[in-house]
């Protein structure tokens, strides 16, 4: 079982809320976690059961990876780019550079922009990016995951049940 963040944000104002995913290689195992969860008092709305015949991975906020490496790109090079022209903008006022203002915000803006896009690619696609693909590569091979979406004790709680079912026994 691994925790990760959230795939989607949440809105601003809203407590913080933890994710845990296992993955299961059958639906009968699925099941069994999730109605062992729930036994234990963990409720069904802070539960999903992702793959065939249950939630689609969009639905629960899975991103596709791709999607993900775009977003980040393109946050970062807006950013970059602001940034960049704002602070080749503040060091042409302090040297009083008497060159052609416009041209150089432009080229600096661009720079920077297109460095900024670099990053947040890499940034997508070594962060959440693998991690999302990892979990997508599990359901492409018809294994499950059961989702665990709340609190940081509920979800170690969750985790604790989950473990404790699942260790060897001694023989």
């Amino acid at each position: 079982m691994s925790i990760s963040r959230l795939f989607r944000k949440s809105p601003i104002g809203r407590r913080t809320t933890h994710l845990a995913i296992a993955v299961f290689p059958d639906e009968g195992s699925v099941f069994q976690a999730y109605r062992l969860l729930h036994y234990h008092g963990i409720s069904p709305e802070h539960l999903a059961i992702v793959g065939t015949g249950y939630s689609s991975p969009d639905r629960v906020g899975l991103m596709n990876p791709f999607r993900i490496v775009v977003c980040k790109a393109i946050a970062y090079a807006a950013i970059a780019c602001v940034v960049g022209a704002g602070l080749s903008l503040t060091v042409m006022l302090i040297w009083k550079l008497h060159q052609e203002l416009g041209q150089v915000l432009i080229a600096c803006a661009l720079i920077s922009g297109l460095a900024g896009a670099v990053l947040g690619a890499l940034f997508g696609v070594f962060g959440e990016g693998t991690t999302a693909s990892v979990y997508r590569h599990h359901l492409r091979q018809g294994r499950y995951l059961l989702m665990m979406e709340g609190s940081e004790n509920l979800v170690r709680w969750g985790q604790e049940v989950l473990g404790y079912y699942s260790a060897p026994s001694p023989h």
